[in-house]
């Protein structure tokens, strides 16, 4: 065909002559002739003035036409994606927002912040969608949006929307089982997931997810045995030990370095007790934390508190089996100690810590 600019300047000169029946013509030609084609960027942003002007005063229908033979094209202007993307109407957005690779991660977090629901689900189920992205969904999106995006596999979340989800899981089964399918679950998050997960929850992800088994037993499973058989049944050691942790705390003594000499000294119930106080957690939760295979939520209140390894180290010991962990285990955990970040074990604390205020008002 001829070049580009040529076509298209003798296209505008001939719809500046004609009628609204012919300019609309004109426009479905221009954007047939442009999506078939291979043009480089300026040829398309070319195109992209002349098809701007042609749609100008569509109608709601023609729009969704155009919305429809751009969504899936490379050669989509980006001014006219965008312009489609705002649109009010669901009908004209949602080809856009689902399916347009035009789209640049800071539109759609701007589409995602100040449209409608509607326009929040169809850009929940694009083929693939970052975690700026996401962060918006899972903090505005209504529960239809939440749990679309949370069941689809090619979006990403930060650490911030993981927490999102957790929370807004705790009342809703179907969003809880979305995101305890997901692979890219930290062990965490699915810790805390199946701690508070219905039965009918736990049962189906043990069937869909056969390898994280497991972990599901053990988080299921009460503590209290695997406590009692090491370190002996609630005693008088133990409440005297909570006595005397107590007064600490009440006078301002308890810290890490009386947290690193409980649990050097292997004192499993004032170390329980401390760590229980400094994270304004429940025992039983603390407990579970030291005795689990997993190390990873010991490691988190660590940091949480902003503990050094040194400290952290002390605990992991107190709480592994014969008091003994291998060099490689431990590099191990001393990598993914440094990889956690303080602001974030918080927040994951904090979820901890909602969870005992919910049980408490509950029991009122």
């Amino acid at each position: 065909m001829a070049e580009p600019r040529s076509f298209l300047l003798d296209l505008e000169d001939a719809v500046s002559r004609g009628t609204p029946e012919s300019c609309l013509q004109a426009l479905w030609h221009a954007t047939d002739v442009l999506i078939t084609g291979q043009y480089s960027e300026e040829q398309i942003w070319t195109f992209g003035e002349v098809i701007e002007r042609l749609a100008e005063d569509i109608e709601i229908t023609a729009r969704v036409r155009l919305a429809n033979k751009l969504a899936t094209s490379n050669n989509a202007p980006t001014k006219i994606i965008k312009n489609l993307a705002f649109d009010d109407s669901i009908d004209v957005a949602e080809p856009v927002l689902r399916q347009s690779g035009r789209l640049d991660s800071g539109t759609l977090v701007a589409n995602a912040r100040s449209k409608s629901q509607q326009h929040l689900l169809a850009i929940s189920k694009r083929k693939s969608i970052p975690d700026d992205v996401t962060d918006v969904l899972v903090e505005r999106g209504a529960a239809e949006v939440v749990t679309s995006v949370a069941a689809n596999k090619g979006a990403r979340f930060s650490s911030a929307g993981f927490l999102h989800l957790l929370k807004r899981s705790e009342d809703d089964h179907i969003l809880a089982e979305h995101l305890g399918l997901r692979k890219d679950i930290p062990r965490h998050i699915f810790q805390q997931l199946i701690s508070k997960a219905s039965n009918e929850v736990k049962r189906k992800l043990e069937r869909e997810r056969p390898e994280m088994g497991t972990q599901i037993q053990a988080v299921v499973t009460d503590v209290t045995g695997a406590v009692h058989a090491r370190f002996g049944p609630a005693s008088k050691n133990y409440f005297a030990a909570k006595r005397t942790v107590a007064k600490l705390h009440q006078y301002g003594g308890l810290n890490e370095d009386q947290v690193f000499e409980f649990a050097h000294s292997l004192k499993f119930n004032e170390t329980a007790v401390a760590l229980s106080l400094l994270c304004a957690l429940p025992i039983d939760v603390v407990e579970r934390a030291l005795v689990n295979n997993d190390r990873e939520v010991i490691l988190l209140l660590a940091k949480a508190v902003d503990f050094s390894w040194t400290t952290t180290m002390s605990l992991l010991f107190l709480g592994a089996p014969n008091y003994r962990i291998t060099a490689g285990d431990l590099d191990g955990m001393k990598r993914e100690f440094i990889r956690l970040n303080v602001g974030t074990s918080k927040q994951v604390l904090k979820v901890y810590q909602s969870r005992k205020e919910a049980a408490v008002e509950r029991s009122l």
